[in-house]
């Protein structure tokens, strides 16, 4: 069956002229480099955040109240903004809330913005 070339199918390429190749489609590669260690630390603190307003709200998921804690937003401001903005997230909390925020304020020290790319 291999001997006999009628019987095989054939598949034909088009060679296609680079000149007619719409300048908007030729897209460069863009790459970012972010510290893997800071990437880690950060996951570490949104996963020690979610158990936190579990046992603060005392409830699940579904039923935690609409609540974003932005670590970027906090690292932003100064030290008293940041204590006072979670103080404001967490004012229909019922239960003292005085240790999550401490902690929290504790974890993110030394955390970088990572709104922009890291630089080594």
């Amino acid at each position: 069956m291999a001997s006999e070339p009628s019987t095989q199918s054939r598949v034909m390429f088009q060679a296609t002229d680079k000149a007619e190749e719409p300048a908007h489609r030729k897209l460069g590669k863009l790459t970012v480099k972010y510290n893997r260690k800071d990437l880690q630390r950060r996951l570490d603190i949104e996963e020690w955040i979610d158990g936190q307003l579990h046992l603060l709200f005392d409830c699940e998921e579904e039923e935690i109240p609409e609540l974003e804690i932005d670590i970027d937003e906090l690292l932003e401001l100064p030290d008293e903004g940041q204590r006072s903005r979670l103080q404001e997230l967490l004012q229909e909390c019922g239960k003292p809330k005085e240790d999550f925020i401490n902690g929290l304020l504790y974890r993110i020290k030394g955390l970088r913005k990572m709104s922009g790319p890291l630089k080594k």
